[in-house]
């Protein structure tokens, strides 16, 4: 289900709900609506008030902290991807195979996780990629240094290699998101709840109604934003694929 989506399904479910809630006004008996039954009800949507602004608050830090660990991480992959590049170089020819393996496995990661088309990114490496990955470290474990420049050179580029492999592991893992569905559908039940109640004691007027349509904008905006933060590789907030980039653009060179 597309985050969009997700945002309309909340937005009709909160404004239908302030809809219902003046279509309820109208309906309820006199003793139903006296100053006792509302500050009743007062009292309800105050506290559902508080817990889903909280809930809320909780979701969006959560989900930026989240989004801003992965940006880090992925400027942290770019990094280590020129330096094992520049630590390749020093090996001389016998660095050049790896460092051509190396360029592929980036364009190959690169297209696969930001497609050029604009098509939804893919978080599960392909065997072949896999493949190319196992078959890079052994090419730089197998290499036969002369020089003590050289083997620390081999050296560093195998812990790079750990270091980058850590990495993409968990920027896999982290990609598939966090937030719970069956949350979600508790808090857009608290929503829509809450908007039944401010709906309940108002009389229909445009004023009113705009101010209930705004009210949902945002509470969908709200959810909308968290979604894409929560995933990362695809739909508008996007982490930037520029580091990795920029890396492909001097591998090899």
């Amino acid at each position: 289900m597309s985050d969009a989506l997700v945002a309309v399904i909340a937005f009709v479910c909160t404004f239908g709900g302030a809809l219902l809630g003046i279509l309820l006004h109208t309906r309820l008996p006199d003793h139903h609506r006296d100053a006792d039954s509302k500050d009743v009800v007062k009292l309800v949507m105050g506290l559902i008030a508080t817990i889903s602004a909280l809930v809320l608050g909780l979701l969006i830090s959560s989900a930026r902290s989240a989004y801003d660990a992965q940006d880090t991480e992925v400027q942290q992959l770019g990094m280590h991807l020129v330096q094992l590049d520049r630590v390749l170089t020093t090996l001389g020819p016998k660095g050049s195979e790896p460092r051509e393996l190396l360029r592929k496995l980036v364009a190959a990661d690169l297209a696969r996780t930001w497609p050029a088309d604009g098509a939804r990114g893919s978080d599960v490496p392909t065997a072949e990629t896999k493949w190319h990955a196992e078959m890079l470290f052994d090419q730089v474990a197998n290499l036969t240094p002369t020089t003590g420049a050289e083997r620390f050179s081999q050296s560093r580029a195998l812990q790079l290699l750990t270091t980058m492999g850590e990495t993409r592991r968990l920027l896999l893992e982290q990609a598939h998101g966090s937030l719970s569905w069956p949350f979600f559908v508790v808090l857009v039940f608290w929503l829509s709840v809450l908007f039944i109640g401010f709906g309940l004691f108002a009389r229909f007027n445009v004023t009113v109604v705009v101010a209930l349509f705004l009210g949902a904008i945002s509470v969908a905006g709200a959810i909308f934003l968290i979604l894409e933060m929560d995933r990362p590789y695809s739909g508008l907030m996007q982490v930037s694929s520029l580091p990795i980039r920029s890396a492909l653009a001097v591998i090899g060179r």
